[in-house]
């Protein structure tokens, strides 16, 4: 089995990638049951690790999963999952799912939950090397799951619509996709969220979507830098209208989006307001305040 190189923690383990497996009648693979999250490791430090775990432990609250482990163990997993990789640059992710039960009860109380973490090498929605040229993306028909069915705020694997409007966008000659909601209001896309930028002006969808870290960190750098943020609902009609759009995300931070439906955005370049959070968000990534060094934490158990 081909998979990328790296480590992972399961069932009380470090093992190579390859030999990281789960049972086929775990609660998580049948069903989807399970929540995740996914911290960055860049240059050997975690990017905002003590947010992305609180999010994570918030959303196994929300959904009733128990953490065998408490906080500053966690942090050792995944510090240990990196340091044992060797990875320089890394993409973590922490995984709960609901388990398995003995006797394969449909109540989900009696199946026993399951953390899995693991380290591969950072992956890029959009390359740095294509930074300038920007994402192509279309707005999709394919509604976003409605958040009375599910709570896109608890991070999921119910990724069937992102899928599909994949393949919706592939067909339109776009490589990613951006979902809407019934009232046809932006989403996200899968993985990532996005903003419009009228002049100094900021707008990004406040329902129906997960709250990234990442989007959260570009409306703290926007403001910093004087920039007004709106969290509203934003029609499609103001993405395509935009004079800048931007997606951000754990896999790649901020990145332009520079053609919607094949058409460009602005000038059809990455623009002033993007460029420079893009700056601002890779800046932080030396910040104490912001990172803290894999080393560092492994450094507690000492």
């Amino acid at each position: 089995m081909l998979v990328p190189p790296g480590i992972a923690y399961i069932d009380h383990d470090y093992v190579p990638m390859e030999d990281a497996k789960i049972s086929v009648l775990d609660w998580g693979f049948l069903h989807s049951d399970a929540t995740y999250d996914v911290v960055h490791v860049w240059k050997r430090r975690f990017f905002r690790l003590d947010v992305h775990i609180d999010r994570f432990l918030e959303s196994a609250r929300r959904i009733h999963l128990e953490l065998p482990v408490g906080k500053p163990e966690l942090e050792m997993i995944l510090a240990e999952c990196v340091s044992r990789s060797g990875h320089e640059d890394a993409y973590v992710e922490m995984v709960l799912t609901r388990g398995t039960s003995p006797t394969f009860s449909r109540d989900p109380r009696d199946a026993e939950n399951r953390l899995v973490c693991f380290a591969i090498p950072f992956g890029w929605i959009l390359h740095p090397d294509r930074r300038e040229q920007g994402l192509s993306v279309a707005v999709s028909e394919i509604q976003r799951i409605p958040p009375a069915s599910v709570d896109p705020r608890v991070k999921n694997y119910h990724w069937l619509d992102f899928v599909m409007g994949l393949y919706d966008a592939y067909d339109r000659g776009a490589e990613n996709v951006i979902l809407k909601d019934a009232g046809g209001n932006l989403t996200e896309g899968p993985g990532f969220n996005v903003f419009a930028v009228h002049a100094q002006t900021l707008s990004t969808p406040r329902r129906g979507v997960l709250e990234g870290v990442t989007r959260r960190t570009a409306i703290e750098l926007a403001r910093s830098l004087g920039m007004a943020v709106e969290e509203r609902d934003v029609h499609a009609d103001e993405l395509a209208n935009a004079d800048e759009a931007f997606a951000t995300s754990t896999a790649g931070g901020i990145m332009p989006i520079t053609r919607i439906n094949t058409e460009p955005v602005g000038d059809g370049n990455a623009g002033p307001v993007t460029k420079r959070l893009i700056d601002a968000y890779w800046h932080k990534h030396d910040d104490p305040d912001w990172s803290v060094g894999v080393n560092e934490i492994l450094s507690r158990k000492e």
